[in-house]
């Protein structure tokens, strides 16, 4: 089964994200701050992080860049989640690492759909 991790540190979007995917089939795992994420993104390696941008502890982009910078995760495709759609914004998630940057809300269809193409051009 694929396995997700989901790093949001808002519960009620941490439990709708992981409601939707456990209701799309996949393995969720979760986290509510950038430095739990790096924990289980190194207990668990996902096939997939979700990730927000704005966390407690450590922020989505430094967890991405830690989590990128480790031989046997740099290649797990990361998402960032973000209420922020400015373009500096985007463009500093993408040059973090993360392979695509959806705005927040989203419908969970949609989320995913997104998740299903990327997985697919990851091999996975």
């Amino acid at each position: 089964m694929t396995k997700i991790l989901i790093a949001e540190d808002e519960r009620d979007i941490r439990d709708l994200i992981t409601f939707t995917l456990r209701f799309a089939n996949y393995d969720v795992v979760a986290a509510s701050n950038g430095e739990e994420a790096v924990t289980l993104a190194r207990k668990e390696v996902p096939d997939l992080i979700l990730m927000d941008v704005r966390m407690p502890r450590m922020t989505g982009y430094e967890a991405c860049a830690v989590i990128k910078a480790e031989p046997n995760l740099k290649n797990i495709p990361i998402i960032f989640l973000s209420a922020k759609g400015q373009d500096a914004e985007i463009q500093a998630g993408l040059q973090a690492g993360a392979v695509e940057y959806l705005l927040k809300p989203f419908a969970p269809d949609q989320l995913t759909e997104r998740i299903q193409a990327i997985l697919a051009q990851h091999g996975k």
